[in-house]
């Protein structure tokens, strides 16, 4: 795989929560052995050794002790059906607008995107993972093998669990991600996982993203 960043998502527009981003679609996750680097929805990407994986909350939602009227940020998320218990960065946008995706030497932790909703909160929230960095296996690996009905549990940060129940998966090219059903506005409470799926192209990088869909039980 490149040892560039590349975009995660595909452009679209979206416009949420008054705040209008162009996503692009995940990639970044290779075939085990190369650098992996991911970029997530924002718009283009940030070259390798800038400042490429951090996990700021540029433009997104703030501490909840700081506004009473905000949420408690998620904490972890778990998957019992795949084995999977993560604590969860708060990833949000780089200086070039894209959206930020945990760092590859933090392979297996998941991060929520604090530009989407709060899991449990009306709208859709998006927890992103690696399936494989240069340092092997990471955190969505097994994601592709969960199933209709699932269970995923999200903690907060004051120790309240919301259960989503899964209600599809979806693999896509990441030519044609369906940006606005991912995205876009819902009076639904529920949650997209996303990972990168799929063959791997000439540079080693997996062609397809993996969505998973849920809903709050």
């Amino acid at each position: 795989m490149s040892r560039t960043h590349q975009p995660i998502w595909r452009s679209a527009a979206l416009s949420a929560a008054a705040v209008c981003l162009t996503l692009t679609a995940l990639t970044g996750c290779s075939s085990g052995s190369s650098d992996s680097g991911h970029k997530s929805t924002g718009a283009a990407s940030t070259e390798s050794g800038s400042d490429a994986g951090k996990s700021t909350t540029t433009g997104a939602k703030t501490d909840a002790k700081t506004d009473a009227k905000q949420p408690a940020p998620p904490a972890e998320v778990s998957i019992p059906s795949i084995g999977v218990t993560s604590s969860l960065l708060q990833l949000g946008l780089n200086a070039d607008r894209t959206v930020e995706v945990p760092p590859a030497d933090k392979g297996m932790t998941a991060g929520w995107y604090t530009g989407s909703a709060t899991p449990g909160e009306p709208g859709a929230a998006v927890l992103i993972g690696h399936n494989d960095t240069r340092y092997g296996r990471a955190v969505f690996h097994d994601l592709r093998k969960i199933h209709k009905g699932a269970d995923i549990a999200v903690r907060n940060t004051l120790g309240k669990t919301a259960h989503f129940t899964v209600t599809s998966t979806e693999s896509v090219s990441k030519k044609a991600f369906p940006t606005d059903k991912v995205y876009g506005k819902t009076t639904d409470r529920a949650l997209r996982l996303i990972t990168c799926d799929g063959s791997f192209d000439a540079q080693g990088h997996p062609v397809n993203n993996l969505i998973v869909f849920a809903t709050l039980r």
